[in-house]
């Protein structure tokens, strides 16, 4: 025997309402909610650094390793009307570039980890779940997936592009979205 209530006429329980997670679900139609409903801008911009740190930590090494790992290469004077006395010139070593350059495919491959799956599958990447907010689509509600979120990345070129002036429109944005969540629909909602 279960201790629910037998079913309404008509034979079928109601479905559950949806989850969304904690966070206001967008209103039916793609209305908008009030602006403070929305993550505010210093959140998403301390989200945004936390979720770069590792990035830069990992790049920052490969750089370190191959800056201490040059060598000194010199080359003969050359003669005549332009003479030249010794030249010498420091550059990267084979091991530094490689490492430099490894480092760079590994701070990559993390970006594309944490702001393509873990962000698209979950709505949160390392520094959204860390400020405790959730990025999902305009119209569902929902994350937006592998795919979208990695084009969404390279949508901010375009709030980049002219003096990063799309990363503060949510200072006045009334959904506080920066070009680039407008572009790909996409609103940000505390968790």
């Amino acid at each position: 025997m279960t201790d629910q209530p037998p079913p309404p006429p008509g034979g079928n329980y109601p479905p559950p309402p949806p989850s969304h997670g904690g966070s206001a679900p967008p209103p039916p139609g793609g209305g908008a909610l009030p602006t403070e409903s929305y993550t505010p801008w210093g959140t998403r911009a301390l989200g945004y650094i936390i979720d770069n740190i590792p990035v830069i930590v990992i790049v920052g090494i490969g750089y370190v390793v191959q800056m201490v790992t040059t060598e000194q290469t010199c080359y003969g004077g050359v003669s005549g009307p332009y003479s030249v006395g010794q030249v010498c010139a420091n550059s990267p070593s084979t091991i530094g570039n490689i490492v430099y350059y490894l480092a760079l495919l590994a701070g990559i491959a993390f970006a594309i980890w944490n702001n393509g799956y873990k962000q698209g599958t979950t709505g949160q990447s390392i520094g959204k779940g860390v400020m405790k907010f959730k990025l999902v689509s305009e119209k569902t509600g929902q994350p937006i997936g592998f795919g979208n979120s990695v084009l969404r990345m390279f949508a901010h070129i375009v709030d980049a592009i002219p003096c990063y002036v799309g990363f503060f429109v949510p200072l006045f944005d009334a959904k506080r979205q920066t070009w680039a969540d407008k572009i790909m629909t996409t609103i940000c909602l505390p968790a």
